[in-house]
């Protein structure tokens, strides 16, 4: 059976539940209400939960190691889980995208994000899969550290649902029909 890692990239802790930085963990735990499943804390650097999905067995991991540890965690499922690098989805808010947006992509650069920082450190390549999940970047000069770690809008609480629920769709057929297909299919031009 074919074996996926879907690692969704946040911080633990009450303080941070509610903050854009946290989008990875939103969308896995979306994924997990969807397939029934429950997550267990007590897990190896993070939280886990397993599902099969038509045949093919999805780990879903939020990582307890902090965003700027994240490989650490990675790096320890992926071989636990003996899941190849290409079935590896890295769930992560992207400050250069809109709002809402979403972007599938085999690999390409940190672009600043600590999260993936620590994963290409600890992985030594930049080839692996990941979900960018756009949260802008309205913020003074100086001030991005605050607006990463605070809290959404009331107006982007109304539309989160909808944006998870797609992110939920894009990780579901990244795991069934595979990365280019999938990209072909959501990826806006």
């Amino acid at each position: 059976m074919d074996s996926f890692l879907i690692a969704g990239l946040g911080n633990i802790g009450e303080e941070y539940e509610e903050t854009r930085h946290n989008i990875g963990f939103k969308i896995l735990d979306a994924f997990a209400q969807k397939h029934k499943v429950s997550f267990d804390e007590r897990k190896r650097y993070g939280a886990i939960a397993e599902l099969s999905l038509k045949g093919k067995h999805i780990i879903l991991l939020k990582p307890s190691t902090y965003m700027n540890l994240s490989g650490k965690a990675v790096r320890y499922w992926l071989t636990e889980g003996k899941v190849p690098l290409y079935r590896l989805l890295v769930i992560v808010d992207d400050l250069a995208l809109p709002f809402g947006s979403l972007r599938l992509k085999s690999s390409g650069s940190d672009g600043g994000h600590n999260g993936l920082k620590s994963l290409q450190e600890i992985l030594n390549t930049t080839n692996y899969p990941r979900l960018r999940f756009g949260i802008e970047n309205k913020f003074p000069k100086g001030g991005q550290v605050n607006y990463v770690l605070g809290q959404w809008t009331d107006e982007e609480n109304k539309q989160l649902p909808e944006f998870i629920t797609k992110a939920v769709e894009i990780t579901e057929s990244f795991c069934l029909a595979g990365i280019e297909r999938t990209m072909n299919m959501y990826n806006k031009k």
